[in-house]
């Protein structure tokens, strides 16, 4: 998994204007506007896999090999100060609207990207914002993938 989660993490960190990616470890939970975080961030992480057997393999360890279809998390936040109401202006617009341009450009690296030797390509499967009473605009986006022989 850590293979996994750090090949993401290169491929996002190689975007201009993420400036914070790391794994979520909560850095968005009960901190507000001061979270520990440089903004706008992305934070990754495994929300959960299913196992199948697929067979035994005596030269492995373990031997019994699985194959796993699992989903990865992208949180992408910012803290959100100008907005971007029909009469602002242009360049407060821009600002307003930089983190959509950001997740698009995740996505474009990310959907299809096989992150290890023994995976699939990361799918995108979902997409939800998160509400939030203290000015981070936060999205969620979610990947599915296979790994398999582990």
């Amino acid at each position: 998994m850590k293979e996994i989660l750090l090949s993401i993490q290169n491929k996002i960190q190689a975007i201009p204007g993420i400036n914070y990616v790391d794994e979520d470890w909560g850095q968005l939970d009960d901190y507000g506007p001061h979270a520990p975080v440089k903004w706008p961030c992305c934070l990754i992480d495994f929300s959960g896999a299913d196992y199948s057997e697929i067979g035994i393999d005596k030269s492995a360890t373990p031997q019994n090999r699985q194959q796993a279809t699992g989903s990865i998390t992208l949180i992408f936040a910012n803290l959100k100060i100008t907005n971007s109401s029909g009469k602002a202006p242009l360049g407060q617009k821009e600002v307003a609207w930089l983190l959509s341009g950001l997740m698009e450009e995740a996505h474009k690296v990310i959907h299809g990207f096989k992150p290890d030797l023994n995976t699939g390509a990361l799918i995108r499967r979902s997409f939800r914002r998160v509400k939030r009473d203290d000015g981070i605009q936060q999205y969620q986006v979610i990947y599915n993938l296979g790994v398999h022989n582990v």
